[in-house]
């Protein structure tokens, strides 16, 4: 039986497709008898070197690394519990951005925003520019968050209703002088606070309670590099429509980085991060938040290298770093700006 796979964002298509239906890519076979084989260990954990699956050259993995990827074809392998495996799925990003020149020219729009940044370049040293294929983890996330907040449009209108009735009770009071006169218009608003269970004027109102649910799916990338983990994305999105399966010749001259955090970790963190993310969409949206949960499901991973320019200045006595996306031109993080 064959099976065939969408070689550029992984979708399963019927055996006679000749352009994935969901990304509109051209797609090649794989037989499952391939993928069970790409799934089997090819060298146990402490493998000090070990031959690539697809070419058969020598790969020598450096202390600590937890995946790398072969210099001469491009195909990854991983360590995981029961050895080094094949990544069946990799991927990565064009280059876009390519010369020191154009990512100077971004970094200026960038730096230089603003009155109080203006000429923030020009009064800066450039120490490097480097160009790298960073991998990524990009793990899919499922997130569903249920919260119970305090609707802030329904308190403020039992508010403008309450001081409504209280004005016409406390006039009413006045015009009969049941209360001494010019007072009669805060104590119509005390007497009507009391009998609406002190959510008038003369107690703190609790506003409306309500239930929301916030489901969210992600592709959520995790720097697969420890080195790397004070530029790890917060909430950046590549633009993944652009990847293509990894091609070593396409990316000649551009280091190509190995890492050193393996997938379950990468699993973990994926799933923190989203935890985080949902609860910074939920106050976001809501002024007063009760309870708050998240549920996060992790599928299988993918890893991707993504072009990345590391651009460093020094400015009087601190450091600015700019993490640029060399595919989008797009800021994947910061530090010092």
């Amino acid at each position: 039986m064959v099976v065939v796979f969408c070689p550029k964002c992984g979708a399963q298509l019927p055996d006679d497709a000749g352009f994935c239906y969901k990304c509109g890519a051209k797609v090649g076979l794989v037989t499952q008898q391939a993928s069970k084989q790409s799934q089997d260990v090819i060298a146990p954990t402490g493998a000090k070197s070990l031959k690539c699956p697809s070419c058969g050259a020598p790969i020598s993995p450096a202390f600590g690394e937890m995946f790398v990827t072969c210099q001469y074809c491009g195909s990854s392998v991983s360590l995981g519990d029961d050895g080094w495996k094949s990544v069946d799925k990799h991927t990565m990003l064009p280059v876009k951005i390519s010369q020191e020149d154009d990512v100077l020219k971004e970094v200026r729009g960038l730096m230089d925003k603003g009155l109080l940044h203006r000429h923030l370049q020009e009064s800066s040293t450039l120490e490097e520019a480097n160009l790298a294929m960073v991998p990524y983890w990009l793990m899919p996330v499922s997130a569903r968050t249920s919260l119970v907040a305090v609707d802030m449009a329904a308190e403020a209108g039992q508010i403008a209703t309450t001081a409504a009735l209280a004005g016409i009770m406390g006039g009413a009071m006045s015009n009969n002088r049941g209360w001494g006169g010019g007072g009669g218009g805060l104590m119509g608003g005390m007497l009507l606070g009391t009998m609406m269970g002190g959510g008038g004027f003369g107690g703190g109102g609790q506003g409306a309670k309500r239930a929301y649910e916030m489901d969210n799916d992600y592709n959520f990338p995790i720097v697969g590099m420890k080195a790397l983990t004070d530029y790890q994305p917060k909430d950046y999105q590549f633009k993944l429509e652009d990847r293509v399966v990894f091609d070593q010749s396409k990316v000649k001259g551009i280091k190509v980085l190995n890492g050193d955090v393996g997938e379950e970790v990468a699993k973990t963190q994926a799933k923190t991060l989203v935890d985080q993310l949902q609860s910074d969409k939920a106050h976001a949206a809501h002024h007063m938040i009760q309870q708050l949960s998240t549920q996060s499901d992790v599928g299988e991973a993918e890893l991707l290298h993504a072009p990345v320019w590391f651009v460093r200045y020094q400015h009087k006595n601190g450091k600015i770093v700019l993490v640029i996306d060399a595919n989008s031109g797009g800021v994947i993080n910061s530090i010092g700006l």
